[in-house]
């Protein structure tokens, strides 16, 4: 054998050792890529359920059931209202108490809705708490640059796939009991990731009697609308 065909061989060896190296690092971190995808698009899929659960609680609150339509909870958004207690003043400001109580002597009758009158125009010494209808926007997320009503139904990072979502009032314990479910798949969710990894997941949460994917709510028993991640 010549030198220069030995010279081939070495470099063909030396790439087919890296080759080799490759694959083998490479197989050993595809499932530490995919759990850490898996946990980010998790991060932000566990945020927008949290979302719906708070809109179907302020929803309840007002019509005394869940929806099972997205289209029903964005317009309660947009356009609802809800009832919020206010909390004028502290029981623990003693001359506050004092002079709410002055005034509610000295207007025998007056109440709450009166002391809030009297709040507005610039009395602001009092104690006193009173129930106000606040449009539901401006309430629920108004913190959140990051809320967007428009998408609330669409599931992350999966090309427009809608969550799913149910709401039924059930019997338990002899009383009608309302109750809300919200979806996301993981096929869905973790939408072109490692499709066998992905698979090999969805097999453990069976295995486990587990949903395949995050869950808020259940409409097969009460659950205090929490979440499987919790």
């Amino acid at each position: 054998m010549n030198k220069t065909l030995k010279t081939i061989l070495s470099i063909v060896l030396l790439f087919c050792i890296f080759g080799l190296v490759y694959l083998i690092y490479d197989s050993i971190m595809q499932p530490v890529r995919f759990n850490k995808d898996e946990a980010a698009r998790e991060k932000v899929a566990i945020q927008q359920l949290k979302d719906i659960r708070d809109l179907q609680v302020a929803f309840k609150s007002v019509n005394n059931r869940f929806t099972a339509s997205f289209d029903t909870l964005k317009q309660f958004y947009k356009n609802g209202q809800m009832t919020v207690l206010m909390q004028v003043g502290s029981m623990d400001d003693s001359l506050a108490v004092a002079h709410t109580n002055a005034i509610r002597k000295a207007n025998k009758g007056i109440n709450d809705a009166g002391l809030f009158k009297l709040y507005q125009e610039g009395d602001k010494n009092l104690v006193f708490s009173i129930q106000n209808k606040i449009a539901v926007k401006d309430t629920l997320f108004a913190h959140r640059q990051d809320f967007n009503i428009e998408t609330l139904d669409e599931i992350p990072f999966s090309d427009g796939q809608k969550i799913e979502m149910d709401a039924i009032v059930k019997k338990v314990s002899g009383v009608d009991v309302p109750l809300f479910e919200a979806k996301l798949p993981y096929r869905a969710l973790l939408k072109g990731l490692d499709n066998q990894l992905r698979i090999n997941l969805d097999a453990d949460r069976r295995n486990q009697g587990r949903y395949e994917g995050l869950q808020v709510g259940s409409i097969s028993a009460p659950n205090n609308n929490a979440g499987n991640w919790e």
